[in-house]
């Protein structure tokens, strides 16, 4: 259902399919959308959701098969243009022949259990980052820090980034004082407690997180609550580099966890929730506590608990959105909503102009994407422009352009207000007011004229 309410927000026409009415009754009494119940593997039903007219078909059903089906049935009976299935079985990641053109037709694959995966993953690696993301295939990376006292660059002005790193480019793209935006300029102060995202190369970035935080150790020991497929994935992607600790509470996951992950994790049956289980596991000493059941509440008291305990960083993950509002930077220091980790995988195929990469930040509020440049300065409204020259709306920012690739060395260009677009460039927008979106779309739309 969020993704219903994210593309709703996108000023599409949707269509929902469910076999649950109660859920569709209350969704369309909060959403300008219609509703079909039925099974979306049903010919019928598909008919009469409008498949026939249909730019894109999107199943997300909870099982893998029903959304594959779901495909076929739309590429081979209605023709639709595009079709996306999310999948949790890595099976079908791994053998994508299953679900291509010979298969079940796929367009493209998300797997919501891997992208959290790896949003976890980077928060692991710069353990001071709120949010880390990557464009251009990991050239430019996108970090969200918050800043302390004390820090070189807080109570400065953003200008003093130039001062202080002459030889390193990087840019303040956003900054954001409680759910305020406060416009990047050079005069703008980096005030403690402020929410910064800066843009930067990839082997900038941990320069630019020491300007505003302290510098933390590096994650070695890591528990993790729940040993579902996430907590599966996470524990094999950490692999023998971390102390891992993985918590489950039904015995046999536990044996089956045990026969998957490395010997050198331990794996624990019992209730993360369990006070002196976590004493006896170190839970002070523990330099991650990362809780993945499926219940939202069992994850934010578990978190609460470890902190209170002496674990030195929290991260939960929080399906309802609310929840995770309230409980991000209080006892708990991240909350991972999968809604919104993903949601950006589904964007960028909805996104008008050729965009490549989409992420979703402060939980929807905000968005960061990666649109590339084509035609020439007759066809193109950004192609052989310089910065200050394009019309772009007051609430979004040019943060990078990634120019070269496809076998060409590839450089990475943090954006000034005379850098010049040229065609086929990564152009990397920052937008704080997701309304301004359908105006950075049409400048990266090329006219008739250059087809």
């Amino acid at each position: 259902m969020s993704v219903a309410e994210n593309l709703v927000s996108e000023r599409n026409d949707i269509t929902v399919i469910d076999t649950n009415l109660r859920q569709l009754n209350e969704l369309q009494d909060r959403l300008d959308l219609r509703t079909v119940v039925g099974n979306g593997t049903h010919v019928p039903v598909l008919l009469a959701a409008g498949a026939e007219d249909a730019d894109m078909l999107i199943a997300t059903a909870a099982r893998d098969e029903t959304n594959l089906v779901a495909c076929q049935l739309a590429a081979k009976v209605f023709n639709v243009p595009t079709r996306i299935a999310r999948i949790r079985a890595p099976e079908f990641l791994d053998h994508r022949e299953i679900v291509g053109v010979d298969g079940f037709q796929v367009d493209h694959l998300i797997c919501p259990e891997q992208t959290v995966t790896d949003y976890v993953r980077k928060l692991i690696q710069f353990p001071e980052a709120l949010q880390v993301l990557e464009f251009a295939e990991g050239r430019v990376c996108l970090v969200a820090v918050r800043a302390y006292a004390g820090g070189p660059l807080v109570s400065h002005p953003v200008s003093d980034l130039r001062k202080h790193h002459p030889k390193v480019d990087m840019r303040v793209v956003a900054i954001f004082r409680g759910d305020r935006p406060v416009r990047p300029d050079g005069e703008a102060m980096i005030e403690p407690g402020d929410e910064v995202f800066m843009l930067a190369a990839a082997e900038h970035i941990r320069t630019a997180l020491t300007d505003l935080r302290r510098v933390e150790k590096p994650v070695r020991r890591v528990i993790i609550a729940g040993g579902g497929n996430i907590g599966l994935r996470l524990a094999r992607a950490l692999g023998a580099s971390y102390n891992i600790k993985v918590i489950e509470v039904d015995r046999r996951r536990c044996e089956y966890l045990a026969s998957e992950l490395p010997s050198s994790a331990v794996v624990l049956n019992g209730d993360s929730t369990n006070e002196d289980l976590l004493l006896d596991e170190g839970v002070a000493e523990t330099d991650l506590f990362v809780a993945l059941t499926s219940d939202d509440e069992t994850n934010i008291m578990t978190c609460m608990l470890a902190k209170r305990m002496g674990a030195r960083r929290v991260i939960a993950l929080i399906n309802r959105q609310a929840y995770a509002d309230l409980m991000q930077g209080s006892q708990i220091d991240i909350a991972v909503v999968p809604a919104q980790t993903t949601i950006g995988g589904l964007l960028k195929h909805v996104r008008r102009g050729d965009v490549v990469a989409v992420h979703s930040l402060r939980r929807g509020a905000a968005e960061a994407l990666e649109a590339i440049a084509h035609g020439d300065t007759k066809s193109s409204k950004v192609v052989g422009r310089r910065i200050d020259e394009i019309d772009l709306p007051k609430d979004a920012m040019i943060g990078a352009i990634v120019r070269g690739g496809d076998g060409q060395p590839s450089q990475v260009i943090i954006a000034h207000h005379d850098t010049v677009i040229e065609s086929e460039d990564h152009v990397i927008v920052f937008v704080t007011n997701k309304r301004t979106l359908p105006k950075v779309e049409k400048l990266f739309q090329v006219g008739v004229g250059f087809f």
